[in-house]
């Protein structure tokens, strides 16, 4: 027994999720563009400056997929609320994402939006009432199959996707994870114990949590051992994905990985010096690679670009 108090989280008033008003509803989220829609668009834009920066990413994301090279999507949990699961669905479908890695927020709206059709609450609001984060369901579920994936040897995005799959999600057509699942695309989720809303649920289990996240890394590391030639998209993880990124391959240099015409890039509404060094100059730094930054709303430009590279393709 160590010698400082805990807070007793057995005592934790949860509350049925049909009574926590939210902000994101499955009717709120993107129908994929029609690429040729897109390309009009594409082709329509001048030649400078960001324009050219993204007929590059587009241009290189088409080209690893032509070749058999990884296309990594490491996706933050703002891109799950403003609806484009849709349009990253879709590249999965085509074979195009060939690894999606999300973080904890992420891997909650996702799985609130397949089994609820809503998901984001008013933090601010519930912070003061003492009831953010305190959803029984989603904590039961998530924590239910974690522990049960840590059993299995899965990691928590494989069970995840299963579980919601496997049980029927009303809403699993929108679903990432899921997707994921369906398509035996890995998938990756990357947790810093107590970020998410499910760690403080009366029965998360610790030990399940680090050895599903743990697996995820190694997994993740795995796929980055064939980064040459890959294209690893960072939308809208400012700390914990980059973090992740770093380390994860770090270890597969390491192990012997060639980082050689490696393409990094960055989506984010701002740009921060973690995406920045982590994602954008560092891996590619030396090694022949390219790193790319592109500013502006997720849900603008994360569809454009998807059915863009879907166009690029030839639909």
């Amino acid at each position: 027994m160590g010698r400082y108090r805990e807070a007793d989280l057995s005592r934790l008033r949860v509350m049925p999720v049909a009574q926590r008003p939210t902000k994101v509803s499955v009717s709120d989220l993107a129908r994929p563009l029609d690429p040729a829609a897109a390309a009009a668009v594409i082709a329509s834009l001048p030649d400078q400056l960001a324009a050219l920066t993204l007929r590059a990413v587009i241009a290189r994301t088409a080209h690893a997929h032509r070749e058999g090279r990884p296309v990594v999507a490491m996706i933050g949990g703002h891109v799950i609320k403003v609806g484009v699961s849709p349009c990253l669905i879709a590249l999965m479908a085509r074979g195009i994402i060939t690894h999606l890695a999300m973080n904890g927020a992420a891997a909650i709206h996702d799985t609130e939006l397949a089994r609820t059709g809503g998901t984001s609450e008013d933090v601010e609001a519930n912070l003061h009432a003492g009831t953010f984060g305190m959803v029984d369901e989603t904590g039961d579920f998530m924590n239910d199959t974690m522990a049960l994936g840590a059993r299995r040897g899965e990691g928590l995005g494989e069970c995840w996707g299963r579980a919601l799959e496997e049980s029927q999600a009303p809403y699993r057509a929108t679903s990432m994870l899921a997707a994921a699942w369906r398509c035996s695309v890995p998938a990756t989720v990357h947790v810093a114990i107590g970020t998410d809303t499910v760690h403080h649920h009366p029965r998360c289990d610790g030990a399940a949590l680090g050895e599903t996240t743990l697996r995820d890394f190694r997994i993740f590391a795995a796929t980055l051992a064939e980064a040459r030639g890959a294209v690893v998209l960072n939308m809208g993880s400012a700390v914990l994905m980059p973090e992740v990124f770093l380390k994860a391959l770090s270890v597969a240099r390491n192990l012997g990985a060639d980082l050689s015409d490696l393409t990094t890039v960055n989506f984010d509404q701002i740009q921060h010096y973690r995406p920045r060094l982590n994602v954008v100059e560092r891996p590619t730094r030396g090694s022949g690679g390219k790193g790319y930054s592109l500013t502006g709303h997720h849900e603008i430009m994360l569809p454009l670009f998807a059915a863009a590279v879907l166009a690029e393709l030839g639909g």
